[in-house]
Formats: structure tokens, C-alpha cells, sequence
């Protein structure tokens, strides 16, 4: 028996998530699934990192809190675009879009992507897939907040370059949101 998720497939909230009951609600009733990918990002301080394995050391300030604001409408509309783009270029049953909100801090989570497929490469591909466009075109904007104060995050051209791999162009400058963590 295989039935397809009747969740939303895209979620923005102030509350956090519960990843096994995600997961469970995603592949409910579908035997087909074979493959369940998530990636859950959460808040992290810079400085309780591990030090790179050279022994330099890490100069950036401490996280306090970190501050998420979006679009309502227009960020769900964004997002459910990038699960249809998935759904194209992957042979994927589902995916499943939690981000959160509002007010957070180390070690909160902030995103939850989850894909089902029958296989696992359909479900890591499409789970990075989407995480690397969520980075950078997802209308969603962050603030942190530092013993220094508090400052917007810029886009990375790294994540521009992880969307780039998947074929997709996008200039920092101009992408719809400036999502970063």
C-alpha cells in the first residue's frame, strides 16, 4: 500500500520540531519508502567549535542568539518551488520542509529538510539539493546577536557555489534571501 504525505510539505514556525515524529509522518503507510534523508541545522557559538585539526584558532565572537525573520507567503511559496524542482530532478516519494523562526539560540534547531525515495542516493542528493537552495534562495533573514552586538548575516559566496554545482547561478548581491548559518 503506498500512500503520499497529506502533511504540509512546508512548515514556517516559532515552535521547534520533533525529527522522529517528522520522519514517522512522512513515510506513514508508504512501503515504497526505502530511503529517509534529513538534515536537521541548528544555532551554533563559533567558539565552542572543535579547533581545525592545523591548531589555529578561531577568532570570530560568540553566538548569543540568533534572530530569523521572513516573508510570510511569499518564503512558503519559495520553498515549495524548490520541492517541485527536487521532485524533477530526483526520483523522490517526499520531502518535507520545517524552518523556523523568531528568536533563537545555541543549540536550537533551526531547519529540518526530509526526503523519502526508494533509494538512498535519490534521498541524499535531493535532501542536499534543497538544503543548498533553501541557502540561498529562501526570502529569510538573519540576524545574531554577539558580546560585540547585534549584525544582519551576509550571503556567503561559498553557498552560492554549492547551488552552482546543481547547475543554478545566483550573484549574492541579488538572491532572494540572505538565509545563512
Amino acid at each position: 500500500m503506498t500512500t503520499h504525505q497529506t502533511l504540509p510539505r512546508v512548515s514556517i514556525q516559532t515552535e521547534d520540531f520533533d525529527l522522529t515524529a517528522v520522519v514517522n509522518a512522512l513515510r506513514a503507510g508508504d512501503h515504497s519508502v526505502g530511503a529517509v534523508c534529513t538534515f536537521v541545522g541548528t544555532v551554533r557559538d563559533r567558539n565552542v567549535v572543535r579547533p581545525p585539526a592545523d591548531g589555529s584558532v578561531a577568532a570570530e565572537p560568540s553566538v548569543l542568539s540568533m534572530e530569523l525573520e521572513h516573508y510570510p507567503g511569499m518564503t512558503e511559496k519559495a520553498i515549495e518551488d524548490m520541492i517541485d524542482e527536487a521532485h524533477r530532478r530526483f526520483d523522490i516519494f517526499g520531502a518535507r520542509v520545517i524552518h523556523r523562526i523568531g528568536l533563537l539560540q545555541p543549540p536550537d534547531q533551526i531547519v529540518l529538510v526530509a526526503v523519502t525515495s526508494a533509494h538512498r542516493g535519490e534521498s541524499f542528493k535531493a535532501c542536499e539539493f534543497l538544503m543548498d537552495y533553501l541557502k540561498t534562495q529562501a526570502p529569510f533573514w538573519k540576524k545574531e546577536q554577539t558580546a560585540a552586538g547585534a549584525q544582519w548575516v551576509d550571503a556567503r559566496v561559498s553557498d552560492d557555489a554549492a547551488l552552482a554545482r546543481w547547475g543554478i547561478q545566483v550573484n549574492s548581491n541579488t538572491s532572494a534571501g540572505s538565509h545563512r548559518g
